[in-house]
């Protein structure tokens, strides 16, 4: 008989979460240490991540290393996958969550700000997915849960051209490296998510928000919680999906349906 609560059993694995610091990476890091993983918390603000990784640290009794990168800069990815290889020996996941949304019409928009949302976007996604993928291959695989957006599919009433161009980049480097890396057990997915409640976002939906109208394309008529990202994430990262690659979960409300 399967044991299911052993299959999303991290206990002994380590992960590493880009933009860990708050928001959606702040509550995967967070749904993940629950599980029993060790966390390297990289984000670019040193400050807000260190105390990120102490409190996981103390909350969930896992180790916790906190991790400052830019991920656009292949030397300080490499650092991080240097730092966490000697801290714990290997890595086991990573979660690519570190991004950015400017909300530019297209017309307006410099080649400037293009450029940066596909630096952080999709460079960044490429640049740590390589790097860490590489030392997987060496320790017999892992899996790598990349963060696209139900913007990979749609386009949103708001003029955000680069961000959705990016993360329908994000949406197809998934299966390309979930294709070619397959035969080294490693598995990459991505959680592709709607409208989410952060401490960001919330303002915007409220009550004479900019983005209050939006609610009424959601079929569920809500945000989602950043908890909601959170069981998707420990699945992807254990055993339980041991069968799944190459997929794309959206997880928005039901937006995506009409």
């Amino acid at each position: 008989m399967i044991d299911y609560k052993n299959l999303f059993d991290l206990s002994g694995k380590t992960a590493i979460i880009t933009g860990a610091s708050r928001g959606l990476g702040r509550e995967m890091a967070n749904a993940l240490a629950q599980q029993g993983a060790n966390i390297v918390a990289a984000d670019l603000n040193l400050n807000d991540v260190e105390q990120a990784a102490g409190e996981l640290k103390q909350e969930h009794n896992v180790e916790a290393l906190a991790v400052q990168v830019d991920v656009t800069n292949e030397d300080e990815v490499e650092k991080l996958i240097e730092s966490t290889v000697e801290r714990f020996g290997k890595i086991d996941i990573v979660i690519n969550n570190a991004g950015i949304c400017q909300k530019i019409k297209a017309e307006e928009m410099s080649l400037k700000d293009w450029n940066k949302t596909m630096e952080v976007n999709v460079n960044g996604v490429f640049l740590v997915s390589k790097l860490a993928g590489v030392k997987m291959m060496e320790t017999g695989g892992g899996s790598i849960i990349n963060i696209a957006s139900m913007s990979s599919f749609i386009a949103n009433t708001e003029a955000q051209c680069a961000y959705n161009t990016s993360k329908a980049a994000v949406a197809m480097m998934t299966k390309c490296l979930a294709n070619e890396w397959v035969s080294h057990n490693i598995r990459v997915n991505a959680i592709a998510p709607g409208y989410m409640e952060t401490d960001m976002a919330k303002p915007l939906f409220a009550e004479g928000g900019e983005l209050r109208h939006v609610l009424d394309y959601i079929p569920m008529k809500r945000l989602g919680k950043p908890f909601e990202l959170g069981g998707l994430a420990i699945y992807l990262a254990s055993e339980a999906s041991s069968y799944a690659t190459g997929s794309v979960f959206v997880v928005d409300g039901g937006y995506t349906i009409q």
